[in-house]
């Protein structure tokens, strides 16, 4: 027997692929990187792991002289084209990978075709640190845990954009078309100083493809043992010399009751929805950034025991959980005509629930604007960033929570903010990041989130 672990300069790898070339002998590490492969004849072999986002390992090995197990510590090299990507989620400036001073972890899409799932949400399953988490076991919503802390401190962001948080928290990562995916950059720790008091525990920043530099069409589609059917469908259009216009569709079904443990409820949530997505890239003198995006997003889910049809849905005669969901978004970037290098971002979404959990209804709406402006400057060894923000929440549900003495009472909130980040650089091989962000919050007072990091490279090649 072979035992080992699977580790790479970060930590463990989890499920990486460990087999012997030329045979039938292979298995998956699991979530900690350990793996064990049984029953192999003596003999001589190569053995080889490999792993999404790197280089892969080959060894040979020799059993005939073996006694017992034997033990493998594995260490996998990051792919060189990973460590070459450009980042921008660490200090919301583009960046080399290994020039960032914030550590970001990057995944292509080819990390989700090698682990199919129907959403995002399940498939960072697959990453090291962090956790989807399924909080109700009828409805099967869920959030995002890294590094242990509870969802509501996870920041979920496309393109840079925060709109996904409250109501939306669980469909921010469902019905983004993967044909439509550049990369996706996540940072595991604190980084509240530009991206406000959600991103405490860290942030996923789902980044979207630049629609002149996308396929002209691309379509996957797959279906599970369970009759689960997902089609990802994305294409590119030129409307004018100037204008490129990416499309995406995503389409999810599963409408099978199964209950294979046989306590008269549904093992698996069903679900049928659909996304559409559309982005807007407009060229601009001198390369200044302008786009446009928006998706749409409707889901009907249910869950409960086996007998139950929508037309007991709100009745107590057959338990049920039934929730219909519609969401739009909208945001955009554009960097402004002036020397300076200033860029505008915001983004707006309005989301609706229509819930029924048994015979007890929930109505709830949410609506959440942000804008933002940055300046972007070096001066002397000085990289700068300064930026304003203002953050607008509106929320009412059918609860006590937003209903006063007299009249309904929604929650409304503004969340005015300035930050400041400056990258000192100290020699070729230190690099020294600081910053400071200020939030009022008229129900909380001031807030100031302060932040610090150093990057040392040993040697010029790091």
């Amino acid at each position: 027997m072979i035992t080992g672990e699977v580790n790479s300069p970060d930590g463990p790898v989890p499920f990486a692929n460990i087999y012997l070339r030329g045979t039938s002998h292979g298995t998956s590490a699991d979530e900690n990187g350990i793996f064990t492969l049984q029953n192999i004849p003596k003999g001589s072999y190569v053995l080889l792991a490999t792993a999404v986002g790197y280089e892969p390992f080959r060894k040979k090995i020799g059993l005939d002289n073996v006694r017992g197990n034997l033990l493998l510590q594995i260490t996998l090299d990051p792919a060189a084209e990973q460590l070459d990507e450009t980042v921008v989620t660490g200090t919301l400036k583009p960046v080399n990978r290994l020039e960032s001073p914030v550590p970001v972890e990057v995944y292509s899409p080819a990390f989700l075709k090698k682990n199919p799932t129907p959403s995002l949400f399940e498939a960072l399953q697959n990453v090291n640190g962090v956790r989807p988490q399924i909080n109700c076991n009828v409805c099967n919503t869920g959030d995002i845990h890294i590094n242990g802390l509870e969802g509501p401190y996870t920041l979920v962001m496309i393109d840079g954009m925060p709109i996904v948080s409250g109501l939306g928290s669980v469909y921010g990562l469902t019905g983004i078309p993967n044909s439509l995916i550049e990369q996706i950059e996540i940072v595991k720790g604190p980084a509240s100083s530009l991206y406000g008091s959600e991103a405490v525990g860290g942030l996923i920043n789902v980044i979207t493809k630049h629609a002149p530099l996308a396929p002209e069409f691309s379509a996957d589609a797959f279906v599970t043992g369970w009759g689960e059917y997902n089609l990802d469908v994305g294409a590119k259009i030129g409307v004018s010399e100037n204008t490129d216009v990416l499309l995406g569709v995503n389409y999810f079904n599963y409408d099978i009751p199964i209950d294979e443990n046989g306590d008269n409820f549904t093992d698996v949530t069903l679900q049928n929805r659909i996304s559409v997505f559309q982005k807007w890239n407009m060229k601009r003198n001198n390369a200044r950034i302008f786009s446009l995006a928006g998706r749409f997003f409707y889901e009907d889910r249910w869950g409960g025991e086996m007998q139950w049809t929508p037309e007991f849905r709100g009745g107590d005669e057959i338990y049920g959980e039934s929730i219909y969901t519609r969401r739009w978004e909208i945001l955009g970037k554009y960097q402004l005509p002036v020397k300076e290098k200033l860029l505008f971002s915001f983004s707006y979404n309005d989301h609706s629930q229509n819930s029924v959990y048994g015979d007890l209804p929930y109505l709830a709406d949410q609506r959440i604007g942000f804008g933002q402006l940055t300046w972007d400057k070096t001066m002397g060894r000085h990289d700068l960033l300064l930026g304003t923000a203002l953050r607008y929440n509106y929320y009412d549900d059918s609860t006590p929570a937003t209903s006063g003495l007299r009249a309904n009472e929604p929650d409304e909130v503004m969340i005015p903010s300035l930050f400041v980040q400056d990258e000192i650089s100290m020699g070729s091989n230190v690099s020294v990041l600081t910053g400071l962000r200020y939030d009022y919050d008229n129900r909380h007072g001031n807030i100031f989130t302060p932040r610090g990091a150093i990057k040392w490279k040993l040697t010029d090649q790091d």
